[in-house]
């Protein structure tokens, strides 16, 4: 083998180190309207298993307003659906409690590995609109979701297309 055959392997070796050494956590979150429940999908699309943090959905801040609708009286109207986590409850340390009219679910998460799934479903309605029972896509831009672990908070935000993606800065 000559010295061509030894530089391509040294590039290879080089380029696997580099790899093995960026893992990335990233999350991705998704909206999905449905009749009668909602559902929410927060997908972990990196290569670390995230451990110990707290994952944060808030709409306070969505162009709707949006709310949970958890209760037949309360603040949200006609259709009510309970919180139902539906998968990933063995990635937390307790299922979160959800009150009507509250417009953020926190999950604290004890292990969270690579390609797993938290998922709930939810009735989600609107404050501002005029279709106040059928959230579009666009009314939940705006809304945030955040990684806290201690005192680093990583943020990203619902787009029109009802996702949310945090590229998180490694493992």
């Amino acid at each position: 083998m000559g010295f061509t055959g030894y530089a391509v392997r040294g590039v290879v070796v080089a380029l696997s180190l580099s790899a093995a050494t960026s893992a990335q956590a990233d999350l991705l979150v998704t909206f999905t309207e449905g009749a009668p429940k909602d559902s929410f999908r927060i997908l972990n699309t990196g290569n670390c298993t995230l451990k110990d943090v707290k994952i944060v959905v808030d709409l306070s801040t969505s162009v709707g307003g949006l709310i949970f609708d958890v209760t037949e009286q309360g603040e949200g109207v006609e259709v009510f659906q309970p919180f139902d986590l539906t998968q990933g409850a063995d990635a937390l340390v307790s299922t979160p409690t959800v009150s009507d009219g509250q417009s953020v679910v926190e999950f604290d998460v004890s292990e969270f590995r690579e390609g797993r799934a938290i998922a709930f479903t939810i009735d989600v309605d609107d404050t501002i609109g005029t279709r106040q029972i059928t959230v579009l896509g666009s009314e939940i831009e705006g809304g945030m979701v955040s990684l806290v672990k201690g005192n680093t908070v990583q943020s990203g935000t619902f787009s029109a297309n009802a996702k949310a993606e945090l590229q998180l800065s490694g493992c």
